[in-house]
């Protein structure tokens, strides 16, 4: 019996039953949006965010990266997945526990219903000390054990996955709460400026009223537009202050903790050179989440064959030492000494149909995973070609619309000289003016979009991760001796 035994786990040792896994074939799709050539031809990278070429952009980014709280828990999950690798791994070894225990027991003679002599009898007091070793070892005939630490390997490295991506999206999030401030701060001050000639304006139209030239319907309008260009430079630089609160959060600080460089920050970052897009290839293989999702689907392809497994017997190796005594001084003898040992065969037999039904949920996980994986696949080129497509318009719009601000300045200028010259009345200097001042309005906010755009882009391009410091976490709020590491 025993030889049969070893002949057949000799026999089914490394079988693994249940799917064995192959990753899908990477694809080669085209980015229609990419610039071509010298888009394709340059790498991404690793800290995209200094082609910005802003120092204080570089330090808030790589603050926001050690400090964040969303990667603090990410990098928490990152530990955790790999504490339960390590647990799986543990399967390989043979399982043990060490016990030892004293008794002392009392047994009446009524108990034991042996009749008392004639001189009768009393109870009987006898003290046990035990002292034992189990160990049990089951063998991974089926594979079982092999399959949980493939999906456990899996989830680990798709947790790792999960924490660059989320360093990707925190990095990009600091980038454009930054970018948001200083253009923000560039609409407040073209607001400003716009304000200050509509109360010119209005107090012109009021002395011409009051002189009996014009309505007091022109005063009222002339009023109107003051109340809303003040009312747009309150906007402003209230959408300022939010983004410079969420910068702070970003970085981990408390909201009130304002950065000052960012504070002072009255123009939106850009990049003197192209954006280095490259081919589609490496943006999957770049990506993050795609990654995560792909190490995802080895895992629940995994966790068919730790179901499979369980359909079929088990077989268990245990032994058991102990030693007792009713002296502590009689452990060491050999009379003392007690064992079992020898293998064991278990076989929870479906009857009722539940294992089954776990291996069809394990493959309608891993159908789901494929799914999930595919669609990353997709959204990872939706997201990159509608960031492309947004940032080609950004960039024409702030071409035409910078265009048009030299016009308008022009404009204004000219009609500066004119009315110094007596040529152009002073409302025609105003309105020259408050052209122009709607012309950099325009500017500016098409300067704070191209900049968002630009940023979208390097976040769908999936870099950032690559080169990140280190997560920074605190100690937890416990006192006291901590057991285990």
């Amino acid at each position: 019996m025993r030889r049969a035994v070893l002949l057949c786990g000799l026999c089914l040792a490394g079988c693994a039953v249940g799917p064995t896994y192959r990753a899908p074939p990477p694809g080669a799709p085209q980015l229609r949006e990419a610039p071509a050539p010298a888009g394709a031809s340059t790498p991404l990278p690793a800290r995209w965010w200094q082609l910005f070429n802003d120092a204080d952009l570089d330090r808030l980014v790589e603050a926001a990266l050690a400090h964040n709280t969303d990667l603090r828990q990410a990098a928490a999950d990152l530990q955790r997945a790999r504490a339960a690798l390590s647990e799986a791994r543990a399967g390989r070894w043979p399982a043990d526990q060490l016990s030892a225990a004293y008794s002392r027991e009392r047994i009446s003679p009524t108990a034991t219903g042996v009749p008392l002599g004639p001189a009768g009898g009393g109870p009987i007091t006898t003290d046990l000390y035990t002292a034992g070793l189990d160990m049990a070892y089951e063998a991974d005939l089926f594979g079982g054990v092999t399959r949980s630490i493939q999906a456990a390997r899996a989830d680990a490295q798709a947790a790792q996955a999960t924490l660059d991506a989320a360093r990707v999206s925190v990095a990009a999030e600091t980038a454009s709460a930054y970018s948001s401030a200083c253009g923000f701060a560039a609409q407040t001050a073209v607001a400003r400026e716009t304000a200050e000639l509509q109360g010119r304006t209005f107090d012109l139209t009021r002395r011409a009223f009051g002189s009996g030239r014009g309505t007091a319907r022109d005063v009222a309008e002339a009023q109107v537009l003051v109340d809303q260009a003040q009312a747009q430079v309150a906007t402003f630089e209230g959408e300022r202050r939010a983004a410079l609160y969420a910068l702070a959060v970003l970085t981990g600080d408390p909201p009130e903790t304002v950065d000052g460089a960012a504070d002072r920050c009255t123009t939106p970052p850009t990049t003197a050179a192209p954006i280095p897009v490259g081919d589609g290839r490496a943006l999957l293989a770049r990506r993050p989440d795609v990654r995560a999702a792909e190490r995802t689907l080895a895992a629940r392809v995994a966790d068919i064959g730790v179901a499979t497994a369980q359909l079929y017997p088990s077989i268990t190796l245990a032994g058991t030492v102990t030693v007792g005594a009713p002296r502590l001084g009689d452990l060491g003898r050999s009379r003392a000494l007690g064992y079992t040992v020898g293998p064991a065969i278990s076989w929870s037999f479906p009857f009722n149909g539940a294992a089954r039904a776990r291996v069809r949920e394990s493959r309608a996980n891993a159908q789901a995973a494929l799914a999930a994986f595919d669609g990353s696949l997709l959204r990872a080129l939706q997201e990159t070609e509608r960031a492309l497509a947004r940032l080609n318009a950004a960039e024409a719009r702030e071409a035409s619309l910078g265009r048009a601000a030299a016009a308008a300045s022009q404009a204004a200028d000219i009609s500066d000289r004119r009315f110094r010259s007596g040529s152009d009345s002073f409302l025609q200097l105003l309105v020259a003016q408050r052209e122009r001042a709607d012309a950099r309005a325009a500017l500016a906010q098409a300067q704070a979009d191209r900049a968002g755009a630009q940023i979208s882009v390097f976040k769908a391009l999936g870099g950032g991760w690559e080169q990140a410091p280190a997560v920074v976490s605190p100690p937890l709020p416990a006192a006291g001796h901590q057991g285990g590491r």
